[in-house]
């Protein structure tokens, strides 16, 4: 018999990444990105972002803790895209002098 953990303020469909409940457009590793990146605690996260709760950056952080695998390879994604479309932009300085 499996049981599924459910987290309070987090929402995750599928295959879908985890996001807030109350603000869809904020996910899970958006805010795992902060710790990771600056070591915020989820108090210093709130601070930084007025429209996250302590309830939400304390679930957030749980659900990371919880599925740290899967949120780091969401954020090493993002990355990758992001890296990968800063080389193709037209307005990249590299470009402009006609590095590829």
């Amino acid at each position: 018999m499996s049981i599924e953990t459910t987290y309070p303020h987090i929402e995750k469909f599928g295959s879908e990444p985890a996001r807030l409940e109350r603000l869809p457009r904020i996910r899970v590793a958006q805010i795992a990105a902060d710790y990771l990146a600056y070591g915020w605690s989820a108090d210093e996260m709130c601070r930084q972002h007025s429209y996250l709760t302590h309830a939400e950056a304390h679930a957030a952080m749980a659900y990371y803790f919880d599925h740290q695998e899967e949120i780091e390879r969401e954020i090493e994604n993002e990355c990758r895209e992001a890296d990968e479309a800063w080389l193709k932009s037209s307005g990249s300085p590299l470009r402009a002098r006609g590095v590829k």
